[in-house]
């Protein structure tokens, strides 16, 4: 992981040194390194206070006098939260990874066939649809949170794990069908007609010739399904009541309202749970760059 974090920031201050050396005035030059030192600042610190106070004793912590850079390094932030001594940290990533991949799952099952039906099939209502999903998308989730609640409640699933997969499907669908049949609409149909006269099933040709053809952008969209489901808080806020069920935003939120002195534990379980999803963004940031430019251009 050290070595792939070493590469992409060798290959983004590439990328910077490109871009100086294309601007030829030094009053430009000093505006861009400007600039880039400003972005750095206000998205990296957050972060680094974060993993410093996770590996900073409580000593040093709760003092009068703090500092960016502590005397001393500890792991008894991680060793306290993943032994379960004050908060159940493994339990709220177990809920949180079973819900998020989950999710992302069927945000993908369904998305494919729903986004090839939408570019390939003429049916009653397929445009009218197609509406629809983008003004579900729009959509802000407090909008919504009364009646999937009722529903919720009505089937008897409220502070289950099943309660927050509907309603991440809500949140996540729309956007996974949006860049699939983007995507879709670029592929040439003139493939999947070679593979109909070969004798496959149009649920073949999915399967065989479109699911291949579309990696990159399937990539981007389960990424972005999964980090959706990852940091939701609004609906497990509502939908959860007991603390074996808990997911990570709402166990870390408790954690900070419902015990004194734990700050350094908060931010280790903060690091921990920003882990996952930088660890997948890393390995798979190329397909995820191809997915959302997938289907700007048409071949």
């Amino acid at each position: 992981m050290i070595a792939q974090v070493t590469r992409e920031v060798r290959s983004s201050f590439a990328v910077l040194r490109e871009g100086v050396r294309a601007e030829t005035s030094t009053l430009k030059r000093l505006g861009f390194y400007a600039s880039v030192l400003l972005t750095m600042v206000v998205t990296l610190l957050p972060f680094y206070v974060m993993f410093v106070t996770s590996l900073t004793p409580n000593g040093e912590i709760y003092t009068n006098n703090p500092s960016f850079v502590p005397s001393s390094l500890t792991l008894e932030q991680y060793v306290a939260i993943l032994t379960g001594g004050t908060f159940p940290f493994v339990t709220y990533f177990v809920n949180s990874a079973i819900v998020a991949t989950a999710t992302a799952t069927f945000s993908m099952l369904v998305g494919v066939i729903g986004a090839y039906s939408f570019t390939r099939l003429e049916y009653p209502g397929n445009d009218m649809i197609r509406r629809g999903v983008i003004v579900v998308y729009m959509l802000s989730a407090i909008t919504v949170i009364v009646p999937l609640f009722q529903l919720i409640a009505k089937f008897g699933l409220v502070d289950t794990r099943l309660s927050l997969l509907i309603t991440y499907l809500v949140s996540t669908l729309p956007l996974t069908l949006y860049m699939l049949w983007n995507y879709f609409q670029s592929i040439p149909v003139e493939i999947e007609e070679a593979a109909l006269l070969d004798g496959y099933s149009r649920v073949e040709t999915i399967f065989r010739v479109v699911i291949p053809l579309s990696l990159p952008v399937l990539v981007a969209a389960f990424l972005f399904a999964f980090k959706i489901a990852w940091n939701e808080y609004i609906f497990a806020s509502v939908f959860l009541k007991t603390q074996a069920n808990l997911t990570l935003p709402i166990g870390i939120e408790q954690i900070n309202s419902q015990f004194e002195n734990v700050w350094g534990q908060v931010m280790a379980a903060s690091f921990l749970t920003t882990l996952p999803i930088v660890v997948m963004f890393l390995y798979l940031e190329k397909y995820m760059v191809e997915g959302l430019t997938a289907g700007a251009v048409e071949g």
